[in-house]
């Protein structure tokens, strides 16, 4: 089903209740399983949210109660982010594909409570969307005039900004899955201009549970990189980090640990047994344990260069810083001093809270993390020559895993043709910058899916003809 990873349950099972039993709960089996959910009203669901500290869980963990405050006036919307545009995450899609009726129940919940008159799911995956509709249809919900509360589905790429939040109502809205850069809380102007309920697929799953049991008790991971399988895991609030690990498979001490994602942090070896796993951990619920035998830097290197292709493009600290910080990374890692390793910190400062959304500053707190838990690595690449280790990609890309379409193509140079004009930086940045002989310098990195038309342009546009496309797709049009 949609490629999902299989589920671990650590402790006792709550949103994954009923998994051994059924690969995809329908409304009968979910009602069999977890009952009937309970009504509430607006002032009962606000004190439901405080009593239990529910916090949003797609990444930035905004207290759901505080939400529910800032609600403008007005006949508001509910909308479900089950866009999951990161490779490294996977437990919305299991939650969306095996247990849809919990994350309904949530967001009818609320819907209910607050008088909302349209509820809207956003997924990136046909698996996820299947299911949605299915679970619509299985409650006679659908999106036709003169019923109480329209409900739809509304697919968008998969890509990471189309879980931004604004890019979301924007595709819903019928305009494109890319952030409109408007600092507007959708609590006030949301969906169709309508203040706005807008949480991730854990958050509703989690409010429909604490709804019936007074209580967020367990939280969903990814677990990948360093694993003999990719798995979700559902776990007590408050779980060792060491024991998720041990039970995932992974070594007994990992060289590091990504905590939340490509929008989180690392954990150098020292931090990772004393770390625990909480609502207050920042991300998007991904652990990615690394083996010693690939150089971390070298690591993130590769996934910089994603994010930076991932930009929507639309403004300049993203579409041009975001590359410009994988590029000094990777100038770092070929031996380009203590001069590189400042070129790095003086393009995290210049894309800091200068984004339209918030992908500029999660990719820069990533990068920048890797400095601070792999200080013997950097030392070794910035005074001497390396770590000595070569890059193994055991974090996840689109190219090897992920929902996120890649095209398997590469961009590759003739250098006996190249004469450094750099027409093909200023087309694609996000692919191609200039060295400091004024020769491009490609990323290593698989061409997006969204990025080939412009990779296209900048091949036929190469005044040498030295730039091309290579890989399978490379003949295709």
């Amino acid at each position: 089903m949609n490629n999902l990873p299989p589920v671990l349950t650590l402790g006792e099972p709550r949103l994954t209740a009923g998994f051994d039993d059924h690969a995809r709960l329908d409304r009968r089996a979910h009602l069999a399983v977890h009952g009937t959910a309970p009504r509430l009203s607006a002032t009962e669901l606000v004190s439901l949210a405080e009593a239990t500290a529910l916090r949003g869980r797609g990444g930035a963990g905004f207290p759901f109660a505080r939400k529910l405050h800032a609600l403008g006036k007005g006949v508001p919307a509910v909308v479900v982010n089950g866009c999951e545009g990161e490779p490294a995450c996977r437990k919305d899609a299991v939650l969306l594909c095996r247990a849809p009726h919990l994350v309904l129940d949530g967001a009818l919940l609320a819907a209910e409570a607050l008088g909302a008159r349209t509820l809207v799911v956003g997924v990136t995956q046909d698996g996820t969307e299947a299911s949605v509709r299915d679970a619509l249809a299985e409650r006679g919900l659908a999106d036709r005039r003169g019923r109480p509360l329209r409900a739809r589905v509304v697919r968008l790429p998969g890509r990471m900004v189309s879980g931004e939040s604004s890019a979301l109502l924007r595709a819903a809205d019928g305009g494109p899955a890319l952030p409109t850069g408007r600092h507007v809380h959708a609590a006030v102007q949301g969906l169709g201009g309508a203040p706005t309920l807008l949480s991730n697929t854990e958050t509703f799953a989690q409010l429909a549970l604490a709804a019936r049991r007074g209580a967020v008790g367990t939280l969903l991971l990814t677990v990948s990189g360093a694993v003999p399988q990719p798995r979700v895991a559902e776990a007590p609030d408050g779980v060792p980090l060491p024991y998720v690990l041990q039970q995932c498979g992974a070594e007994p001490v990992p060289q590091g640990v990504l905590v939340g994602g490509y929008h989180g942090l690392w954990l150098g070896a020292e931090r990772v047994p004393g770390a625990v796993l909480s609502y207050g951990t920042p991300g998007a619920g991904a652990v990615l344990p690394l083996p010693a035998a690939t150089c971390p830097l070298g690591e993130t290197v590769r996934v910089a260069h994603w994010l930076a292709a991932e930009s929507a493009g639309q403004c300049g600290p993203c579409r041009l810083g975001l590359p410009a910080l994988a590029g000094a990374l990777a100038d770092v890692l070929a031996g380009g001093g203590q001069s590189a390793l400042e070129a790095v910190r003086d393009a995290a400062r210049a894309v800091h809270g200068r984004g339209a959304c918030g992908h500029p500053d999660g990719a820069a707190r990533f990068l920048l993390s890797s400095l601070a838990a792999f200080t013997d690595d950097l030392a070794a690449h910035v005074l001497g020559s390396g770590c000595g280790r070569g890059t193994a990609g055991v974090l996840p890309l689109p190219r090897t895993a992920g929902p996120a379409p890649a095209t398997g193509e590469r961009l590759a140079v003739d250098w006996t043709l190249c004469e450094g004009h750099g027409l093909c930086a200023d087309l694609l940045p996000q692919l191609v910058r200039l060295g400091p002989d004024g020769y491009p310098s490609l990323a290593d990195a698989t061409v997006p899916a969204h990025l080939r038309a412009r990779a296209q342009r900048a091949v036929r546009r190469c005044p040498a003809l030295a730039l091309r496309l290579e890989g399978p797709a490379a003949g295709k049009r």
